[in-house]
């Protein structure tokens, strides 16, 4: 390959700027707009138990984009330690519930204030360690038509045995990865300045780091979860109420989108009016506009769900048609979703009826993980069981 091939050049142009168009720019603002809006929709301990629920549900589409179907039941029961004596199911549950820890340390330490620069090679590094640390070895041998090899968990790719294709991409030699990632933290690292300054440049990242390919294996699922970060960081996260990966895997038309618009991306400039870079910038352009448009409609899509009066007619619903419930045990439900948390000597009081019955119906809602607590005593909240999904959340998963 020749000298500018393989040179971090090869990645320009990094950012849009003044390239930005009209479309991008209303985009931009509508879902700064309503990102806001998801994160005040819920009290904070309900917006936990949300966000737990959202964790699953992006560790279910990362893993069907990689080709791995693992339902979302089995995820929670992995979560909880409950696996599978299959042992290909098992090894699926082991790589879903890594998933699931790396993105709840990601969504721990934003809470906390102390998540980390999401395009520094440490950070990126880490969320590869900390992913293939977990998984059976399955998931680390790399095998091609004259060579194996067991991938380093947290590595770059740096041997020439670790040169890949994807597609009919060729990313650059391993032995330049370290360089093309030390451009890749200089342009997208974090900086400060107005918002659309930094929301502009999350789409391109996502795609500068998969052209760039710098592991063996793993890049989607750790882009995903880098770009999830840079949207936390960015003040889009909305507390970790929507998911970026079912965005990807459902596409706005159909499910072939994400992969296509990568491959779009990777497109050369395209003669004089193309920009001046070595990738096509309007390319880039086409490729930002949909992945925006993308969030937007996840955003909306998770508005919809967590809006309080639907939500709270939903689990009405779900009381009055199961029949292992009591219908009465609504107001109980309702009314943790309104006040966050209620008393438990307040049942009587919110359900109407004698201090035994209430206590009776409680008990049942606890033990279905409707209602959930710290202690057995301690005020009680609405709990999200991956049981009830469908009922609590229409349309949240497919191929289920």
């Amino acid at each position: 390959m020749n000298a500018i091939i393989e040179t971090p050049g090869r990645l320009e142009p990094m950012r849009l700027e003044d390239a930005s168009t009209g479309d991008i720019n209303e985009v931009l603002a509508e879902l700064a707009f309503k990102a806001g809006r998801l994160d005040n929709a819920l009290r904070p301990r309900l917006q936990a138990e949300a966000a737990n629920l959202v964790r699953i549900m992006n560790c279910y589409y990362s893993n069907l984009i990689e080709g791995h179907t693992t339902r979302p039941r089995d995820i929670a029961a992995a979560v909880e330690g409950d696996l599978s004596e299959d042992p290909a199911k098992r090894d699926l549950q082991l790589e879903a519930r890594a998933h699931v820890i790396v993105q709840g340390a990601i969504d721990r330490e934003f809470h906390e204030g102390a998540l980390a620069d999401p395009a520094a090679a440490n950070f990126i590094r880490r969320l590869h360690r900390d992913f293939y640390a977990q998984v059976p070895d399955v998931f680390r041998e790399i095998k091609g038509k004259n060579f194996s090899f067991m991938m380093e968990p947290g590595v770059f790719r740096h041997e020439p045995e670790h040169d890949v294709e994807v597609g009919r991409h060729i990313p650059p030699s391993s032995d330049r990865v370290a360089d093309f990632m030390a451009r890749f933290h200089a342009v997208y690292g974090e900086r400060s300045g107005r918002l659309r300054a930094r929301l502009i440049d999350i789409p391109a990242a996502h795609h500068r780091f998969a052209y760039i390919h710098p592991f063996p294996d793993g890049n989607g699922r750790v882009g995903r979860l880098m770009t999830h970060a840079m949207f936390l960081k960015a003040g889009m996260g909305a507390g970790g109420l929507w998911s970026i990966s079912r965005g990807l895997a459902r596409g706005l038309q159909d499910r072939e989108e994400y992969m296509s618009m990568l491959a779009m991306a990777d497109s050369p400039r395209q003669g004089d009016l193309d920009g001046r870079g070595n990738l096509s910038l309007k390319a880039l352009q086409s490729f930002t506009l949909w992945f925006l448009r993308v969030a937007l409609d996840q955003v909306e899509f998770m508005t919809s769900l967590f809006d309080l009066d639907n939500l709270s007619t939903r689990l009405r619903r779900l009381v009055e048609t199961d029949v292992e419930l009591d219908p009465r045990g609504a107001a109980l439900l309702q009314a943790a979703l309104a006040r966050d948390e209620i008393p438990r000597g307040e049942a009587s009081a919110i359900t109407g009826m004698s201090d035994r019955s209430a206590r009776s119906i409680l008990a049942q809602l606890t033990q279905k993980g409707l209602l959930v607590s710290d202690t057995p005593k301690t005020p009680v909240r609405l709990g999200l069981p991956t049981d009830y999904i469908d009922q609590l959340f229409p349309r949240l998963f497919y191929e289920v």
